[in-house]
């Protein structure tokens, strides 16, 4: 029995140095062509078809954050860097940010979505990415999934972007959810709601912003 439990503390004690135990692990190390990818520079040959697995765990919405004011340290950062005001700042990723999906969850190719007390499920079916071209010439990839159950209230389409661009565990994301087409989606350039791991604390997602 000790033996047992020996082993047992040694495999915990491996899962917790991998940060494995809890979740999903979430990575953060880059490589120079992922860091320049997520920077929008990257050959359309580089990109890959990626699963829903990528993105799963529990996560977090960062606009109640926002709305707090405990993001006003990222906006002030960001105004200095962009040249522009703390207010447009602030602005423009209130919209950007909005949502009153809470939380969501994804495991073996299944979003939950909160709103509340309210949670909508579905099965999602892979549908192949879109790169897009901004008005600043940077790029960007989207990975569109749909929704398999038409009786479901959960969105029908959703894409994610997450500033990679090949397989990998996506540390936060950036989501659009709809029930139009993706061709409506690919449209949507404003509102973006943002989505951090829900076992971060909310200064430990300020802190990982301000160093993004």
């Amino acid at each position: 029995m000790a033996a047992h439990i020996g082993k047992f503390a040694m495999t915990l004690g491996a899962l917790l140095v991998s940060g494995q135990l809890f979740a999903h692990s979430h990575g953060h190390q880059m490589t120079e062509a992922e860091q320049k990818a997520a920077n929008g520079v990257f050959a359309d040959k580089d990109v890959k078809d990626r699963k829903l697995s990528d993105w799963d765990g529990t996560w977090q919405s960062v606009y109640p954050f926002l709305l707090d004011g405990s993001l006003d340290p990222v906006f002030r950062k960001k105004a200095q860097k962009d040249n522009k005001t703390f207010d447009e700042i602030k602005a423009y990723y209130r919209t950007g940010y909005a949502t009153d999906v809470e939380a969501i969850s994804i495991e073996n190719n299944v979003m939950e979505f909160h709103k509340g007390k309210e949670v909508s499920r579905c099965e999602y079916d892979y549908s192949g990415y879109k790169i897009l071209t901004y008005a600043s010439g940077k790029k960007g990839v989207r990975y569109l999934f749909e929704c398999k159950d038409a009786g479901s209230k959960a969105p029908k389409f959703v894409q994610f972007s997450d500033h990679t661009i090949a397989p990998k565990a996506s540390s936060h994301f950036h989501i659009f959810m709809g029930n139009t087409s993706h061709e409506a989606l690919l449209k949507e350039m404003d509102n973006w709601p943002t989505y951090y791991p829900n076992e971060m604390y909310k200064e430990q997602v300020v802190e990982e912003m301000l160093h993004h």
